[in-house]
């Protein structure tokens, strides 16, 4: 198959990542998390791992294919048996990644995922008072396991990624959550304000002054101090910059989707967002084929013909049609529309306000082009 045109509308983008659940359990049980069955062991076998990498070799051809471990927790699936997972993939062009809640990173696992070149993410919200959200299955606190996970490879000389979920966005809160992933020898901060779905119910709606607050915060205050790269203000700067320079590149065109595909502990393929694997919704399952029957390049294929994709393209084009921020935000994402509000061809959502136009809007006032269109923070 041509893998630059997946159909004649060209609804998909190629493929260059696929995300794999090793394991369904999860020794935390955060407030805000979206996973339906983090409390059950269900463990991927090594026949579904077997078949991505199966249907992953010919994208390595021409260009290299991250393959994320997201759970779950990953690191619960054990080295031993992680190991025997990843061992599918060998002799293949494909980067690791991990997604992790880090309080089971101990001097072993960091050797197995140095050893294995593995790009290490983690999740933490901020110092001691802004991660409450975050507990064990019995409700005690982790965040001394969590930091002392996140050291571990800091101290090993290893690159950590880190996300952060906000469910207070403030300036304030800006401020403290960047000093503190400063303190820790974090190499690059992703912030997620928290969000409304999956199991979690909770409302994701805010202050649009207190939230572009944050995000200008946050630029100011990084710009400043410049020791690690924060996710969400570098795409806003890189977005700006190519507006200004006139860069047609930053013009979307057609819908343009990543499918990502999402492939469950059961060989189970979920497109575009690892959220709504798991889930049902008005058509029937989100999920639209299994590896054990079918390669990626046929589930994709296929997938532009069902209807919730078909239906959340038609919001895409929505977004296109009625948004400013498109051409910087691409049209939302699927799990967000229906978990907020139950259909698929919907456009503006919380998300959007929150981690997309405020998030613009906040880097805006920090941001001032050069002679040349490239943009600069105000420090």
């Amino acid at each position: 198959m041509n893998r630059s045109v997946l159909s004649g509308n060209e609804l998909f983008l190629p493929a260059r990542a696929v995300v794999l659940q090793p394991e369904t359990l999860c020794n935390l049980d955060c407030s805000y998390c979206y996973l339906p069955f983090r409390q059950r062991r269900n463990r991927m076998s090594i026949e579904v791992a077997q078949a991505v990498a199966d249907s992953i070799r010919a994208w390595t051809a021409s260009a290299t294919v991250e393959v994320c471990w997201h759970g779950g927790e990953p690191l619960a699936t054990g080295r031993t048996y992680l190991s025997k997972l990843m061992d599918c993939f060998n002799g293949m062009d494909v980067k690791h990644s991990i997604q992790t809640n880090a309080t089971l990173i101990n001097e072993s696992w960091c050797r197995f995922l140095a050893g294995r070149q593995v790009h290490v993410g983690v999740s933490i919200d901020g110092d001691n008072s802004d991660n409450v959200n975050r507990v064990d299955r019995s409700g005690r606190p982790a965040y001394g396991k969590i930091v002392r996970g996140i050291r571990e490879p800091v101290d090993h000389g290893h690159e950590v990624h880190a996300i952060a979920v906000v469910s207070d966005p403030s300036a304030e809160r800006a401020r403290r959550l960047y000093e503190f992933a400063a303190s820790l020898g974090i190499s690059e901060l992703g912030v997620n304000i928290e969000e409304q779905e999956g199991v979690n119910a909770t409302v994701n709606a805010h202050d649009r002054a207190e939230v572009i607050g944050f995000w200008s915060e946050l630029t100011r205050i990084w710009a400043e101090n410049p020791v690690l790269r924060i996710r969400e203000v570098a795409r806003s700067l890189g977005c700006i910059g190519a507006v200004l320079r006139d860069d047609s590149t930053v013009i979307r065109t057609g819908p343009a989707i990543d499918p990502l595909p999402t492939v469950g502990y059961d060989g189970s393929v979920t497109l575009i967002p690892p959220e709504l694997a798991g889930f049902s919704g008005p058509h029937g399952s989100f999920a639209t084929g299994s590896i054990l029957v079918d390669s990626l390049d046929k589930i994709i294929a296929r997938s532009e013909g069902s209807r919730w994709i078909a239906e959340f393209a038609r919001g895409v084009e929505n977004c296109r049609a009625s948004c400013a921020f498109f051409d910087f935000c691409g049209g939302g994402h699927p799990a967000n529309r229906y978990f907020e509000l139950g259909r698929l061809d919907t456009t503006e959502t919380n998300y959007c306000r929150n981690s997309k136009i405020a998030l613009l809007e906040g880097v805006l006032k920090n941001a001032q082009p050069d002679a040349a269109g490239r943009t600069h923070p105000l420090a």
